[in-house]
């Protein structure tokens, strides 16, 4: 298998030979990583059963783990899920990179489609199970969110959407997603959305393609599945506590296969996350620090917050070199576009990842103005 280079692999070949200002600390604006810290009652949990250590997983996640993950589900969506439609992951990436090879193994000659730009694990997890792409191009002049040509997906044995967008921001409205829910039951293919941002939002919740299929006339989520994550929602991506909920039909069989994978997380991180999926007042704090900081990029760059994410997608022109003159004038990395797509989609853009508190978001802008 030959997989491209990472995203952050090309930045560093990018700036090798830039020397960036001396006189100003570095700023890093390249990565979804939240530089909040963890609750601490998050942390605690993980010490408290720290003894658990002792014990192998299971690889179907500790009970109290998955009624914490119905709880957030019927909370935040309103859904209620039976057991068998959910799975806790050991994260998303792994998910995201494993599911597909699953789904389409016996398929003789499978084919996928994801939104382009996109987060690189959905090329890496096409390569890895031999199918054919097809790129869901996200343009400005399509508002970012994908066209639906029926004929290009009607050969499509698997389509992942990643509403709220990484890395362009932007939202799907509970309308589209119907349709999309449509389409896949009309043409028979397995319809993902990726909504690990789904709890980073400026004012309206974003809705989910759970949702959607109940609100499509599908409330057993036949060929639609959604997954979700504690890395943004928590401040938490090291607990690695994510999951995939849906069509129990899929999920069956892929419970199976994952057993074989041996990706099941440690006992006391699912005691920590369990404790993460249950609470919700730390969530609307964290989103509070995010509209801050998006409030002050409106103030000195001049955007329009997104509706959710803690990215900004901003227009720059040739992404290549301003992400040069960035990091030697002004010490600031953000990430380049075009390292994010395929076939054009992604230049003229960067990824900027407003993450730190609102001191350093508020430098970071200052800069990244001077530049502009």
């Amino acid at each position: 298998m030959r997989f491209e280079t990472y995203p952050f692999e090309k930045l560093t070949l990018l700036l090798e030979d830039v020397t960036p200002n001396p006189d100003l600390d570095p700023i890093v604006l390249t990565i979804g990583e939240p530089q909040f810290d963890t609750p601490a009652f998050i942390a605690e949990a993980l010490c408290e059963h720290a003894p658990l250590l002792k014990k192998y997983p299971k690889t179907a996640g500790e009970a109290a783990l998955r009624e914490a993950m119905r709880g957030f589900v019927k909370h935040r969506f309103h859904i209620e899920l039976d057991d068998s439609q959910i799975i806790p992951t050991f994260g998303t990436r792994e998910l995201l990179f494993n599911f597909p090879q699953f789904l389409l193994a016996d398929k003789p000659s499978p084919k996928m489609a994801y939104t382009n730009p996109f987060y690189q694990i959905y090329e890496g997890a096409a390569i890895a199970a031999g199918a054919r792409v097809l790129h869901l191009n996200l343009t400005k002049e399509n508002r970012f969110l994908p066209v639906m040509d029926e004929k290009a997906l009607s050969g499509c044995d698997l389509v992942i959407l990643n509403f709220p967008n990484n890395p362009t921001a932007s939202v799907m409205p509970m309308e589209e997603l119907v349709k999309w829910v449509k389409l896949a039951l009309k043409h028979g293919f397995v319809l993902l959305n990726d909504e690990c941002y789904s709890e980073i939002y400026t004012h309206t919740p974003p809705p989910s393609v759970l949702q959607a299929s109940v609100e499509a006339g599908n409330p057993a989520f036949k060929n639609v599945l959604a997954i979700n994550s504690v890395s943004k929602r928590s401040s938490a991506p090291g607990l690695r506590s994510g999951f995939i909920a849906g069509d129990d039909t899929i999920l069956r069989d892929y419970m199976r296969y994952r057993t074989y994978v041996g990706c099941a997380s440690p006992l006391p991180l699912q005691m920590a996350a369990a404790a993460a999926w249950r609470d919700n007042d730390h969530v609307a704090a964290f989103r509070e620090k995010y509209r801050e900081n998006f409030a002050v990029a409106r103030e000195v760059l001049g955007i329009a917050p997104p509706e959710a994410t803690f990215y900004i997608w901003l227009e720059v022109g040739d992404e290549l070199a301003f992400t040069r003159r960035l990091y030697e004038e002004k010490n600031v990395k953000v990430l380049p576009g075009s390292f994010l797509g395929r076939e054009g989609i992604g230049q003229g853009y960067v990824r900027i990842a407003l993450v730190e508190n609102v001191e350093k978001t508020l430098e970071a802008c200052r800069r990244i103005a001077a530049v502009l």
